[in-house]
């Protein structure tokens, strides 16, 4: 995106924005010019940023002399600045120790990671879990539980896990279930569950069995639509409010409000995490959110790959974010996750 800002521009509204990243208080000229090696005098300071309030970069509280960046500004903070994504060996250790370990479930390590990114950030960590559509299948278990019902357990690669009960017109011998099991392990094994839903009783057609065998197969095909759908969407998970309530943009009511409404309901948040699963970073900024009672929050989330599953994973805050920090780390974590869930 172009903007149509000029070197000395630019230098002094990223002065006003770190500035205003690092006390929350509004920047006056002086502050800037002292604290900022611009080169220029704090009356030049002074220009600059009138000239850029006037054009939207810039806007001024009632009770302040100072200055505070707006949406526009962080947005071209964020597209312009030279970015050096990389974390301190102190948050890889943390992020390598909280992820790391035996091979866990998808679930659990977007826990942990939603927990840990809010606290190296002093945010609200986010994640979605991931779409299960094109989960592949690793195994399949049946379990009888009662005489006419049957428990079947999805296994996908990379640890996701679906249950689902099936209605059988009968009760089942044990070999009979044990053995529908494997033919279905045979026949399914390394398909999307999209793939086994579309194609499932042309690949059951051919097989060979008893009267019981074929009865159960036969619910599978004619199941197939409901046994093998999944949400479109995965679950909400979020890390603790609590770090991101003590900021000071929450310190009045309303905004204390509107936090915890998100926290606590999630299908704004959940709808806003679903939109975001093209490949690789996204960062939406205040009136960027789609929806406007996300207007004073900044989202910064990375995609993650895990066997055949993606979602998301980042960190929710107000628009005064420390983005390069908060950038560094989200990206940091997405990738972890992808290699930790292999």
């Amino acid at each position: 995106m172009h903007y149509d800002l000029n070197e000395r521009e630019r230098r002094v509204l990223e002065a006003v924005v770190r500035s205003y990243i690092q006390t929350a208080e509004p920047a006056g000229s002086r502050t800037i010019a002292k604290a900022f090696p611009l080169g220029v005098s704090a009356a030049t300071v002074r220009n600059t940023m009138s000239d850029l309030e006037e054009r939207g970069y810039l806007s001024h509280p009632h009770t302040s002399a100072g200055r505070v960046p707006t949406d526009l500004a962080y947005r071209v903070y964020v597209d312009s600045v030279i970015w050096e994504p990389t974390i301190s060996p102190s948050e890889e250790v943390t992020l390598r120790r909280e992820l790391g370990g035996s091979r866990t479930a998808i679930e659990e390590i977007l826990r942990r990671a939603a927990e840990v990114l809010g606290v190296l950030t002093q945010e609200l960590g986010v994640a979605v879990g991931p779409t299960l559509e094109s989960g592949i299948l690793e195994r399949l278990e049946l379990v009888q539980v009662s005489g006419e019902r049957l428990l079947l357990v999805l296994v996908l690669r990379g640890g996701a896990a679906r249950t689902i009960f099936v209605e059988v017109p009968s009760q089942l011998p044990r070999d009979v279930v044990t053995g529908v099991s494997a033919v279905l392990n045979e026949r399914l094994a390394g398909l999307s569950l999209r793939e086994i839903r579309r194609t499932l009783r042309d690949r059951l057609r051919d097989t060979v069995g008893g009267a019981s065998e074929q009865g159960l197969l036969n619910v599978f095909v004619e199941e197939a639509e409901q046994i093998f759908d999944v949400p479109v969407a995965g679950d909400v998970v979020l890390g603790s409010a609590q770090l991101l309530a003590e900021q000071p943009e929450f310190h009045s009511n309303e905004q204390m409000r509107t936090l915890l409404e998100l926290t606590e309901q999630r299908d704004v948040l959940r709808r806003a995490l679903t939109q975001r699963q093209a490949p690789g970073l996204s960062v939406t900024i205040g009136a960027e959110n789609l929806d406007p009672r996300l207007s004073h929050f900044t989202i910064v989330t990375s995609t993650y790959h895990s066997g055949g599953l993606s979602g998301v994973i980042g960190v929710m805050g107000p628009t005064r974010m420390s983005y390069q920090k908060v950038i560094a780390l989200v990206e940091y974590t997405s990738r972890l996750m992808s290699n930790l869930a292999q």
